[in-house]
C-alpha cells in the first residue's frame, strides 16, 4: 500500500533554490525566520461548502487548511522543531480559526514565528518566507513564495545567477508544484522512483499543527515529538 502526501510547495522552482542553500550551510548560523501568510476567505467562501467548511470535523481552520503546506516548510527547510507557542482567533462566522500567531524555536536554537490570517482586504496578498543570517538574508515573497525577492549572501555559488529565472508569475495561491508532483507519484506506480512525500513526511507537519491547537487549547508552549 501506498500513501502520496501533497507537498507542492516544496517543487516551487524557489524553493529548491533555498532548499539548496539550506543543505549546504549557506547561511551559517541562522538568526531569525519569518513566515507569512496573508489570504483572504470572505464569509462567502465558507457558506458554500454547504455546512462543511469551517467546521472542526471535516474542513479545519486557517492553519490546518489553508497554511498546512506553510507550515509543512518549517521542518522540510530548517530541521526539527523543539517547541511551539500558539494563538489564535475567530472572526468570520465559522467554528475554527481565521487568525493566528505561531512561535517557534527548532532544536538547533534558531527563532521563528508564522503569521496567518484569512481576513486580507481585499484579496490575497502575500505567501512568504524571510530567512535572517549572519552569512545571507533571503526572501521568497509573491501570493504563493514564487518570487524571490531577496537573495544576498556572503559566498556567492554558481546558481546564484538562475535566481531570477527561478521567479514566476502567478494569481494562484497553489503555486506550480503540482504537476511535479503527479509525476512523482506516476513513476512510482510504474516503479521508476521513490515517493517524495509519502506518509511519514506528511506526519511531520500534522504533529506540528496538533502541537499548534493543543498550545492554544492549553495556552501555553508544547513540546515536541507529541507524546500520543
Amino acid at each position: 500500500m501506498l500513501l502520496f502526501v501533497v507537498k507542492q510547495n516544496r517543487r516551487n522552482t524557489t524553493l529548491q533554490l533555498l532548499k539548496r542553500a539550506t543543505a549546504e550551510k549557506r547561511f551559517g548560523r541562522i538568526h531569525l525566520i519569518q513566515i507569512n501568510i496573508f489570504w483572504t476567505r470572505p464569509q462567502s467562501y465558507y457558506d458554500q461548502g454547504n455546512g462543511w467548511r469551517g467546521t472542526w470535523e471535516f474542513d479545519g481552520g486557517a492553519f490546518m487548511n489553508q497554511a498546512s503546506h506553510y507550515v509543512d516548510l518549517l521542518e522540510w527547510l530548517i530541521g526539527p522543531v523543539e517547541r511551539v507557542h500558539a494563538m489564535m482567533r475567530t472572526t468570520r462566522e465559522i467554528e475554527v480559526e481565521d487568525t493566528g500567531v505561531l512561535n517557534i524555536k527548532w532544536r538547533s536554537g534558531v527563532l521563528g514565528s508564522m503569521a496567518v490570517t484569512m481576513l486580507t482586504y481585499p484579496k490575497n496578498l502575500e505567501g512568504s518566507i524571510t530567512i535572517l543570517d549572519e552569512r545571507g538574508t533571503v526572501r521568497v515573497g509573491g501570493v504563493a513564495v514564487n518570487d524571490i525577492h531577496i537573495w544576498e549572501f556572503a559566498e556567492p555559488a554558481t546558481y546564484d545567477s538562475t535566481v531570477l529565472s527561478a521567479n514566476y508569475e502567478t494569481s494562484s495561491i497553489y503555486g506550480h508544484g503540482h504537476p511535479l508532483h503527479y509525476q512523482n507519484v506516476v513513476e512510482v506506480l510504474r516503479g521508476e522512483a521513490e515517493p517524495e512525500t509519502d506518509g511519514r513526511e506528511g506526519l511531520k507537519s500534522l504533529e506540528l499543527l496538533i502541537a499548534a491547537y493543543l498550545s492554544v487549547r492549553d495556552g501555553r508552549p508544547v513540546s515536541l515529538p507529541l507524546d500520543f
